[in-house]
């Protein structure tokens, strides 16, 4: 564990505060859900809870089943990392982060479907222009974004209503299994 110099002290009511520093650089917002543990050593540690995180075998046979049947590359996410990946070497993209871009999807809670005639491009993961998405629909869990269902490609190929409704249904069973 890395060091950051930072103390804080907890107040009267046990709160403590996390730096802006550590949470910008860890996308930490003001309601981001947080695991607390302690390790043998007595350390308090702070995690990201990812919910969808939580069903990473189940998306990883869910993700090779849907990329098999439509054909294309396919990624889940949850709102940080990619956690589920196939039809590519998973290597190049397991838990890589998501690309700005695609956190802006999911934060918005909207979809997106590039067309032919579209200029705008949405990076699958931060810092590769390799794979860019062409179908990307989040996952809703309780009326809040807790990920992501990704097709994409290397700029090859277009996806079509087929394609849109395989991710649809994807990202809404999965909402529903978080749910239950």
């Amino acid at each position: 564990m890395k060091a950051t110099g930072i103390v804080r002290r907890i107040d009267d009511l046990g709160r403590v505060v996390i730096p802006k520093e550590i949470r910008r650089t860890h996308r930490i917002g003001e309601g981001c859900p947080l695991e607390i543990f302690t390790n043998r050593e007595g350390e308090v540690i702070f995690k990201k809870y990812s919910p969808i995180g939580e069903l990473s075998d189940f998306a990883a046979s869910y993700a090779e089943a849907l990329s098999k049947t439509a054909g294309f590359p396919v990624c889940i996410t949850d709102k940080d990392n990619i956690i589920a990946v196939s039809g590519v070497p998973k290597r190049e993209l397991t838990e890589k982060r998501v690309s700005h871009e695609l956190e802006n999807i999911m934060n918005e809670k909207t979809q997106f479907i590039k067309r032919d005639t579209d200029g705008k491009e949405v990076t699958v993961a931060d810092g590769s222009e390799k794979y860019f998405a062409k179908v990307v629909v989040p996952i809703i869990s309780e009326g809040d974004s807790i990920g992501s269902v990704v097709m994409f490609s290397d700029g090859s190929g277009s996806m079509g209503e087929v394609e849109t409704k395989l991710a649809q249904s994807a990202a809404g069973f999965l909402g529903k299994q978080m749910e239950n």
